[in-house]
Order: structure tokens, then C-alpha cells, then sequence
């Protein structure tokens, strides 16, 4: 029958179905789950009573199953609410297609709903109906981790936060048991096993005797779950991370790859997230603020944008240096701006810093660096959740005229920005040549291109559209459906102007957000946002905005004063040319309200000048450093503090009795190696000393031996040290002090042990060399082994337990109740 593997099976499957905790809100899922795994292990130990083939088992657990989920979700159709109908199957395929569409529509973690938790049900209950399969009935427990782990990979790939290590080391036991009950159950039945009795009293049976085989996989079991929970946290490079996380090699030595999941990917989620969270706030001397860049994506492979591997140095530091220019930024002009930022506690893994363009200095506590070419911020160990910090930036102001003057871009910055997949359908290229026809330069085919898509060409902005995932998505987005959100839109006019021969990358970050009342801006999950950037010879890398704004579009996007349409006189003033007109949210006429708005509060001094923003936290030593410096010395200090705790307690102990109505304590003579010691209890005193005695002398590398009899072990030191004086004196009354405490009907009198102890530990630091006496001070081996004899001691007490010995325990409880 196979009882025991059946419920290791479920088990198994239960403590891996554990790891999807992130993606529900609730518990109701888990609960469900639950009752679909004891369905399908019911209907398995039923196939195996009936003794159906293998063939018939997986349609009786797949009918268990169903029966379940008919019974939970849909008993109304169902015929005596039991037995599923025609109608009972529709109703449950409703719910799954509602549980799609809510997995589709909202970021994890996804509200509860009867959709969803048939869905999760439904999963759950499929791997259960895999593993008993493979497990319990094709006794294949190997490959029943495979649906086991693609359990596991579910919230792995869907969401960009990394799992719980419980989650995991949770999941990993019970594959690891999985494997260890298969195991035991083929050793029971080969060949002629040697029996062991277990438990006691009537109705012991014998059994093929497997404890070597459980002590030894409980062991291997533990080591390995051990080791994969805590490697990743020390080998570089293997950390999960998540949306904004990165991985990367050696944090000190060398240069080193840098790379990030697909950053995309959180876009979406962050615009659809229930909750419109908080993500930052900050304070700037920039009247018209402009968006705060995370990434700058400049690979497109075809299915996706995304960086180039970054090659980080300790050399690349922000800390304390003025970062790299921004590139190809030679003739604009130029005014600096400084924000001071704070990111909210909450937020987790963005170890890239939000700032606006182009950074030229930052002021931030830990490890944080800067790519040369793209000047992204990031960290490979830190994370910028709960931290403030001072950015200085430097904001280009280029013209119109300008930009539809430069001149061409440097050879490296065409090859790397203008490279495009093969797979360009060719109506694409025909419909950027189409969109820009007529202009007479570079910069007027984007003006063209972003009035196309945000006025001309009807596109809708749309967040239930799917995310594109390849060169046909844009094509559908561009040619055919026309609705999108920010990630489509960016894409897309990135791609057309490389098709025009246009550098451009797509950026990610956030817009400026909205002005609060006390001239703090906030910006919130809602205002995650992505944007093409386009490179223009003499003014570098410039924003412009083809995403739709204003209450049909991203509510918070503008445009910048370089990608607004002239006005009919032309809108030069004598500074230069410049556009006076202030960023507008894109899509038509600016909005008077926001922007001098801003203006107004800036020249109240409600936000925030530059004098007036609050100094960056100093640069420090990193956080992470110095809690592995002091968990360093912690570790190191371990076993001191540990012999001083045991020689405290040893004298402790042995003055209790004092303490409980003895004599009074008399004064020791002042010494450095315990408390004075008293008369009261003379042999617990005695004890006490030649305990100590012990463990100074294994301190000091004297050869020790348990059954030698106190004078003995007092020649042995004697001769082995050459002690001679006062040493043996005090050494042979220690001796005789331990014998009459064992033998003799009256102890001697305890008053100079404390004295004698001392002068034994000064001839031992004399006759030894320096290094034993720091080792004796630092790392004594007599406390070492006591832990590791502790060690040992919780070892056996794990390989103790099993199954049949708590059962035996349970059953001896119950008879002596």
C-alpha cells in the first residue's frame, strides 16, 4: 500500500507548494491546496487498494481532483453537489479564465478571488496527482522533483523579488524526504534484510532494520538544504535579486560583469499595483523638475530592450569624486541642479538610484558606483530602500536649432546605438520613412515621430495591454491595435529612429511626480514610467515623451522644452533661441495649472533651494561591512566569552549551598580568576577548582587524561611542565583538596584554592611559549570542546528521531498516564 510514501509524497508536495505565498493575498489559497493534495493522495491509496495498473492510477487521482474542485467550487451544478456535470465543468472553466485574467491584470500579490484560488488550487493539485505518479506508484521519486520544482519556479519567474530562503529550504526537505522514504521503502524489500526490534512491550514486530540508512540521508538531507540556503550569500554573483536588483562578481578586486533581469518586466507591475504606493519623495532647486532615470536600455535583441553588461571596478565609486561627463554633451547649454532624495522604507531590491540626468554627483552612504557611459547609479551589494542622498545634476537646455543642427555622431556611439535585430519586418522600416517624410533633419524626424504617436497616428494608451515580447508585438502595437502603455510606446520610437539612423535607447525611472503641499515632491508606484532618449552631437543624450499624458494617458508624463512644437513667431528670445515654454503634459495644449504652480511655490520658497537642501549623509563605512566585521568578532570572541560564562557558573554553582542558609562567606584573598570563594560547601568548592584546574591546563597543551586520579594528573602536570616552587605546592594541595572532596568524610578546608588556582595559572603562562598563551586566552581548546562535544551531542539527538521513535515515545507517555 505504500502508506508512509503516499503521505511523504503529499507532504512534499505541500511544503513546495509553500514557495506561492507571494503571489495571493491571504491564506485561502494555501487552504485549498491543501485539501486538493489529501484528495489526490486519497484517490492514489484507493487505485493501489483496487490494484489498478499504473495506466488507471493517474485518471483515478485526476478524477479525486476533479471531484474536489467540484465540491469546493462549483457543488451548485454538480449533480447531489458531488458528482461533477456538464454544467459543474463549465462553471469551473469560467473561474479559471476570471483567475487568468486577474493574473494578467494585477501585480503580485494578486487580490483573492474564486478565480484565482481555482487556479492555484488547480496547479497545486496537478503536481500532487505528478508526484504520487512518479513517486508512489512508478516508485520514480527522482523525477517527481521535476513538477516539484517547476512548483517552485512559478513565483520565481513571475515575480522580480527574490524567494524566501524558508520557502525554499522548506520545499528542498521535503524532495530530500521524498527521496529518503523511497529509499527506505527499497532496502525494506531487497533481499534477506537484518531486523531490529523497535519499541517495547507487546506488539513489537520486526522490520528490516534501515536507522543506518535514515541517520545517514537525514544528515546528507540537512547538510544540503544547509548549504544551499546559505552559499548564495557568500559566493559572488549567485545573490537572487529582483526588479531593480543586480548580480554581480568580487565586490573589491578586479572588474567584474554586471547584470539585471530584464527591467521591463517590473514596468507594468509597478503601474498596475492595487496599492499606489509611495516609492520617493524629494526636494529640488529645479523650478521645472525633470524624470529620475533607473536604466538606460541600449540593446534591443528583438524581443526585448535591454543594457549591456556593465563592467564595474572599485575605481567607478561614487564616493567622494566627481562622476564622468555626460557623453557628446559639448556646445548646450547647461545649468546645475541639486535634489535632495529620500526613498521609502518599504521599498525592496532597487539597488540602481533613481536621479535625474545627468548626474554629476552623489552623496550616499555605502558601495554605490556608476557606469562611464550610461551613468546609471547602482550597487552590487547595497540597496537603496530607507535612504536619503544628494544628487548634483547637470540639465541640458538645448534648442531646436541646435538639435536640428548637430552634426554627426561619433563612430562607437553609431555602432552601438544604431544595431538592430534582423528580423525588422520591412513594413516597419517603410512606416518610419513613411511617418518622416519631409523632414529636413534628425531632429525633426523625432519631433515627427512623437507627434505621431501621441496626436496623429490614434494610438490609445491602454495598461490591460500584454507587454511586448518580440519584434511582432511592436509590429501588432504599431500597424494594428494601436493600444499600449509607456513600455510600447518608448519601444517603439527607440526602434523607429535606429530604423531612421537616429542613437536611441529606451530609459526607465519614474516621471517628476506631483508637488505636495509642503513643496515636497512625491512619486508614487503609478508614476513608474519608461521613455525614449535620443543623441544629438553637442547636446548628448536628450528625453523625449511619445506616451499620451493628461487623465487618458500617464497621468504625470511631460514633455521637455527641447521636443515642444515652435510657437507660429517662432518662440526665439535673445537667450540664445531657447524655448521659454516650461515642460506640458504631452497629447495637446500644456496645462496652465501644474507648472506655475511650481513656479509660484519655488519663488514663495516653498520648495526647497539649493542652500537650503539638507547635507547628504557623510560617506561612511558600508553597512554590510562592518555587520560582517562585528559578526567576525563575534565569532572569534565566542569561545572567550564562553569560558569565562562556564568558569562563573562552576563557581557559582558551587556556592549555592552558602547561599541557602550556609555560614556566612569568607573573604578570599583578591584574585583574577573567579569570584572569592567561600566555606560553605567544601567539596562542591573542591570540585569547582579541579574542574578549573582541568581546563586550564588543557588551555595550555598539558596532556590531560580523564582516569588518572587527582595525584596522579598533579605529577603528570608537574613533569610535563617542570614546575617546581610554589607552583607544586599549590598544585599538590589543589590535588588533595579534589582526593578528601571524593573520599574522605570531611572535605578540606576550601580557603586558599581560589589563591592556588591563581599561581598554577601563572606557571602555566611561564612554562609555555607566547603563541599557547594567547591561544589559551583567545581560543581555549577546552571550551572549543565542550562545543563541539555539544555539537555532537545535538547531532545524535537529531538522528534519534524518526517516526517510530516518537511513536514509541507517545505510547510509553500514555501508558504511565
Amino acid at each position: 500500500m505504500h502508506i508512509r510514501l503516499t503521505v511523504v509524497a503529499a507532504l512534499a508536495t505541500l511544503l513546495a507548494s509553500l514557495g506561492l505565498y507571494p503571489l495571493f493575498e491571504g491564506a485561502g489559497w494555501a487552504w485549498s491546496g491543501l485539501g486538493a493534495i489529501i484528495a489526490v493522495a486519497a484517490g492514489g491509496v484507493l487505485a493501489r487498494r483496487l490494484r489498478l495498473p499504473a495506466a488507471a492510477a493517474a485518471p483515478v487521482t485526476l478524477a479525486a481532483l476533479l471531484v474536489y474542485l467540484t465540491v469546493r467550487y462549483a457543488p451548485g451544478q454538480a449533480l447531489l453537489a458531488v458528482v461533477p456535470t456538464p454544467g459543474s465543468v463549465t462553471r469551473l472553466a469560467q473561474l479559471v479564465s476570471d483567475g487568468w485574467a486577474a493574473a494578467n491584470r494585477y501585480a503580485a500579490p494578486v487580490p483573492r478571488g474564486a478565480g484565482i484560488e481555482l487556479l492555484a488550487t488547480l496547479g497545486v493539485g496537478t503536481v500532487a496527482v505528478l508526484v504520487d505518479l512518479l513517486a508512489v506508484r512508478l516508485r520514480r521519486a527522482a523525477p517527481a522533483g521535476l513538477p516539484l520544482l517547476a512548483l517552485y519556479s512559478v513565483p520565481a519567474a513571475i515575480r522580480e523579488e527574490s524567494l524566501n530562503w524558508v520557502a525554499f529550504a522548506l520545499g528542498a526537505a521535503g524532495f530530500l524526504a521524498l527521496l529518503l522514504a523511497d529509499s527506505r521503502e527499497q532496502v525494506g524489500a531487497w533481499g534477506r534484510p537484518v531486523h531490529g526490534r523497535y519499541g517495547g512491550g507487546e506488539g513489537r514486530r520486526e522490520r528490516p532494520d534501515a536507522r543506518s540508512l535514515v541517520v545517514t540521508g537525514r544528515r546528507l538531507g540537512l547538510a544540503a538544504v544547509a548549504i544551499a540556503v546559505t552559499v548564495p550569500t557568500v559566493v559572488p554573483g549567485v545573490h537572487p535579486r529582483g526588479p531593480f536588483d543586480l548580480g554581480g562578481g568580487g565586490e573589491d578586486g578586479g572588474s567584474q560583469t554586471v547584470t539585471t533581469p530584464d527591467p521591463l518586466v517590473s514596468l507594468k507591475r509597478e503601474l498596475t499595483r492595487l496599492g499606489d504606493q509611495v516609492v520617493l519623495t524629494y526636494q529640488t532647486d529645479d523650478p521645472s523638475p525633470d524624470y529620475l532615470r533607473l536604466y538606460a536600455l541600449d540593446r534591443f535583441d528583438g524581443d526585448r530592450w535591454t543594457y549591456s553588461p556593465l563592467r564595474s571596478t572599485p575605481d567607478d565609486r561614487v564616493a567622494g569624486r566627481n562622476l564622468p561627463a555626460p557623453p557628446g554633451l559639448l556646445t548646450a547649454r547647461t545649468h546645475a541642479v541639486t535634489t535632495r532624495i529620500s526613498v521609502a522604507e518599504n521599498v525592496r531590491n532597487m539597488t540602481f538610484l533613481p536621479a535625474p540626468y545627468a548626474p554629476s554627483r552623489v552623496s550616499i552612504r555605502g558601495d554605490w558606483r556608476v557606469d562611464r557611459e550610461s551613468l546609471m547609479l547602482y550597487s552590487l551589494r547595497d540597496d537603496a530602500g530607507g535612504r536619503s542622498y544628494n544628487v548634483t545634476s547637470v540639465r541640458a537646455e538645448p534648442t531646436a536649432g541646435q538639435l536640428a543642427g548637430a552634426g554627426p555622431a561619433a563612430a562607437d556611439v553609431l555602432r552601438r546605438h544604431l544595431r538592430l535585430p534582423g528580423g525588422i519586418p520591412q513594413p516597419v522600416r517603410e512606416l518610419a520613412d513613411e511617418v518622416t517624410e519631409g523632414a529636413r533633419s534628425q531632429y525633426e524626424q523625432a519631433m515627427m515621430l512623437q507627434r505621431w504617436f501621441t496626436a496623429e497616428g490614434g494610438f490609445v494608451y491602454d495598461l490591460g495591454a500584454a507587454a511586448p515580447r518580440g519584434t511582432s508585438d511592436l509590429v501588432d502595437f504599431l500597424m494594428i491595435s494601436k493600444r499600449g502603455y509607456c513600455e510600447q510606446f518608448a519601444a517603439s520610437m527607440a526602434m523607429m529612429a535606429r530604423i531612421l539612423g537616429i542613437p536611441a535607447r529606451v530609459a526607465m525611472g519614474y516621471t517628476r511626480g506631483s508637488l505636495g503641499p509642503d513643496g515636497r515632491w512625491v512619486v508614487r508606484s503609478r508614476d513608474a514610467h519608461a521613455w525614449p532618449e535620443l543623441y544629438f552631437e553637442g547636446a548628448g543624450w536628450v528625453r523625449f515623451e511619445p506616451t499620451p499624458a493628461g487623465g487618458a494617458g500617464q497621468s504625470t508624463a511631460t514633455v521637455p522644452a527641447h521636443a515642444q512644437p515652435e510657437p507660429e513667431d517662432d518662440g526665439q528670445t535673445a537667450n540664445g533661441g531657447q524655448s521659454s515654454a516650461a515642460p506640458s503634459p504631452t497629447g495637446g495644449a500644456a496645462q496652465p495649472s501644474a507648472q506655475p504652480e511650481a513656479r509660484d511655490r519655488t519663488d514663495t520658497g516653498d520648495t526647497a533651494q539649493a542652500g537650503e537642501i539638507d547635507a547628504a549623509e557623510d560617506d561612511g563605512p558600508p553597512v554590510g561591512w562592518l555587520s560582517a566585521g562585528m559578526l567576525v568578532l563575534l565569532l572569534l570572541a565566542t569561545p572567550m566569552a564562553a569560558r569565562l560564562v562556564a568558569r562563573r557558573r562552576r563557581w557559582a554553582q558551587a556556592l549555592t549551598p552558602v547561599a541557602a542558609g550556609g555560614p556566612p562567606p569568607a573573604r578570599g584573598t583578591g584574585g583574577r580568576l573567579a569570584p572569592p570563594v567561600a566555606a560553605g560547601d567544601a567539596a562542591g568548592l573542591a570540585h569547582a577548582a579541579w574542574q578549573e584546574l582541568r581546563d586550564d591546563a588543557i588551555d595550555h597543551g598539558v596532556d590531560w587524561r580523564p582516569g588518572d586520579s587527582p595525584r596522579a594528573a598533579a605529577r603528570r602536570i608537574t613533569e610535563s611542565l617542570g614546575l617546581a616552587g610554589p607552583a607544586v605546592d599549590a598544585l599538590r594541595r589543589l590535588a588533595t583538596a579534589e582526593e578528601r572532596a571524593r573520599y574522605a568524610p570531611v572535605p578540606a578546608p576550601p580557603d586558599t584554592l581560589r589563591e592556588d588556582l591563581r599561581i598554577v595559572h601563572e606557571a602555566f603562562g611561564a612554562a609555555v611559549d607566547r603563541r599557547t598563551r594567547w591561544r589559551a586566552r583567545l581560543a581555549p581548546p577546552s571550551t572549543l570542546r565542550s562545543l563541539r562535544e555539544s555539537g555532537r551531542r545535538a547531532v545524535g539527538t537529531v538522528d534519534g528521531l524518526s517516526v517510530t521513535r516518537l511513536r514509541d515515545l507517545a505510547r510509553r507517555r500514555l501508558r504511565r498516564g
